[in-house]
């Protein structure tokens, strides 16, 4: 595979800031986060993540969040579970 040279302008403030949040999400380097990022884009695996005090739910979510809080407080939600084979279990056991 031929590689080729990508060159980003950018303030040095900001390459600094990427290089430690990269080191702090386990990257050993700025070029290693942006070969990933890239690799998801071509992939179409990346999302971006809203800052949560930007974040609003829709109301259709309201709406299902409110509906299923109603289901639970009465009984008509499947059970919580701590594990994984318990989970598969009860599946099992309503022929899911």
């Amino acid at each position: 595979m031929q590689r080729i040279v990508v060159q980003v302008p950018m303030s040095r403030e900001l390459k600094e800031k990427a290089e430690i949040v990269s080191s702090d999400l386990g990257f050993s380097s700025i070029q290693e986060a942006i070969r990933v990022l890239l690799t998801k884009l071509s992939k179409k695996e990346f999302r971006l993540k809203v800052e949560e005090n930007n974040e609003q739910p829709s109301k259709y979510l309201l709406s299902a969040m409110k509906r299923a809080r109603k289901d639970r407080l009465a009984g008509k939600a499947s059970p919580v579970f701590d594990n994984v084979e318990d989970n598969l279990k009860y599946l099992d056991e309503q022929g899911i």
